[in-house]
């Protein structure tokens, strides 16, 4: 029998020969771009370079700005709430039984140009707490149905406006069944004030989601009346005011476009108007508004484009004035290890 140990080449524990197997490793292969050492732009942040970033920033923004502000300044607009105004009196403290009743519901209002207003003169109404954007509200409707006159069976997502006497809605769901249906009528100087109502909506949508073969069925045919009818005569693609409605509003608060003045309105010009106060929002407390603005290159009117310019540019001159400051009073050396914690403080506490 042999006594001698065993040979230290079997690779035993603590062995240190090479030829011995190698354990697995969890460390990745090497490279560049794991070990972040690709070629790279790295600037060094100077004071100098700080203070003219902040500086171009404020240059480029104040006056965009600025020029933004008063384009939406420019913009002339005559708002007129009347959904309480336009209840009778005696109907003050229960003004849904009014809505929902068979009462006279033409109201008569008086507009005050204080601008001149040069035309397009756009009208919209203004609903607020109307939340359109409410997930089942927005999923009751069918698009196939509203583009294909053979799709109209499909009516699956639109309960509780899917059907009447088991024949489909057309169009159905909750959005069209709510259709809005005030309207208004203008008059100046005893004269008829035409509202052009062609071309409010989107082109994309009439020439794509609403087809030209579709027409209205059994529409508003329940005993719960929602909102507007429709003409059954005419293809949905050209009822412009159901197109406009049906794209829905991302928040409560929202304009939707009824027509269009194409005349220009005078400082001080009284503008009469007649309208049919039918649509129910004191269900929920909603608002209604009726507004005549027009409009810049920017759009209508809104401050909050400008304001946020302004803003910005004038932090940012602000902090590139309050680095300029504190670099010329107290400079320091650039790279100048004694600012270093452990320099400042050997002890380390």
């Amino acid at each position: 029998m042999s006594s001698n140990p065993p040979s230290s080449s079997a690779g035993g524990v603590g062995s240190t020969d090479s030829t011995a197997p190698r354990r697995n490793s969890k460390r990745p292969k090497y490279s560049k771009f794991t070990q972040q050492e690709l070629p790279a732009c790295k600037p060094i942040l100077t004071p100098r370079w700080v203070i003219s970033a902040f500086m171009l920033v404020s240059i480029v923004f104040i006056p965009i700005g600025v020029v933004s502000l008063f384009a939406s300044r420019d913009v002339v607009e005559i708002i007129d709430r009347y959904e309480t105004a336009c209840v009778p009196q005696n109907f003050r403290n229960d003004k849904v039984s009014f809505i929902q009743g068979d009462a006279d519901k033409t109201c008569n209002r008086t507009l005050t140009v204080k601008k001149h207003m040069k035309q397009p003169i756009y009208v919209y109404y203004q609903l607020d707490n109307f939340y359109q954007n409410h997930r089942r509200y927005v999923k009751s409707r069918s698009d196939s149905q509203l583009k294909n006159s053979n799709s109209e069976d499909d009516v699956s997502a639109c309960k509780p406006e899917d059907t009447f006497d088991g024949r489909p809605i057309v169009p159905c769901g909750l959005i069209a069944w709510s259709l809005f249906n005030d309207t208004y009528n203008f008059s100046l100087n005893n004269q008829q004030l035409a509202v052009n109502k062609k071309g409010i909506s989107w082109k994309s949508d009439r020439d794509s989601k609403f087809g030209k073969n579709v027409f209205p069925k059994n529409f508003q045919n329940g005993t719960l009346i929602g909102g507007g009818h429709l003409d059954q005569s005419v293809p949905l693609s050209e009822q412009e005011d159901l197109i406009v409605w049906m794209r829905t509003a991302a928040l409560p608060t929202f304009r939707k476009l009824y027509g269009k003045i194409e005349q220009d309105l005078q400082p001080n010009e009284v503008i009469h108007v007649t309208l049919q106060n039918k649509y129910n929002t004191y269900s929920f407390n909603g608002k209604k508004k009726l507004v005549l603005s027009t409009t810049s290159w920017l759009g209508g009117k809104n401050d909050f484009l400008g304001i946020a310019y302004l803003t910005v540019g004038g932090l940012c001159f602000f902090l590139a004035l309050s680095f300029t400051v504190v670099y010329l009073v107290k400079p320091r050396r650039f790279g100048d290890p004694s600012y270093l914690s452990w320099n400042r403080n050997p002890g380390g506490h």
